[in-house]
């Protein structure tokens, strides 16, 4: 199967956080499933660590790119062909991150792994 991580799963992840539920940890250290994390997510996080909302090892690309490797996680870009998705995407959701991350899941039939109840409401594949 393949996955996309929503940012927080990603850091939660990486950082061996206790609120990734065991369910999410088996699905991506699973080799025979392909996991993502979006260019849009390493924005985010470059971003709020900017803001000093989170807290992450500088310089903050190289650190993420490392765990990203180390953990095999392939990183997606984000296309423009994935924009008539987010057009079509309903005002549900305010964060522009994650509206970006439902219109590459959807794009490229990704199941994406959040723990965001606002996701849910979207039309895209997610773990429950």
């Amino acid at each position: 199967m393949n996955y996309l991580l929503d940012t927080h799963i990603f850091l939660w992840y990486i950082n061996g956080d206790i609120r990734l539920i065991d369910k999410y940890k088996r699905i991506i250290e699973d080799n025979r499933n392909e996991i993502f994390i979006s260019v849009i997510s390493f924005w985010e996080i470059i971003i709020k660590s900017k803001l000093g909302k989170i807290e992450i090892p500088s310089p903050v690309s190289s650190y993420l790119n490392e765990k990203r490797k180390l953990h095999q996680i392939d990183i997606i870009d984000f296309e423009s062909t994935s924009l008539p998705y987010l057009e079509e995407l309903q005002a549900i959701h305010k964060d522009p991150f994650d509206r970006l991350l439902i219109c590459q899941a959807m794009h490229y039939e990704l199941i994406l792994i959040t723990d965001d109840a606002l996701i849910l409401k979207y039309p895209v594949k997610v773990i429950e």
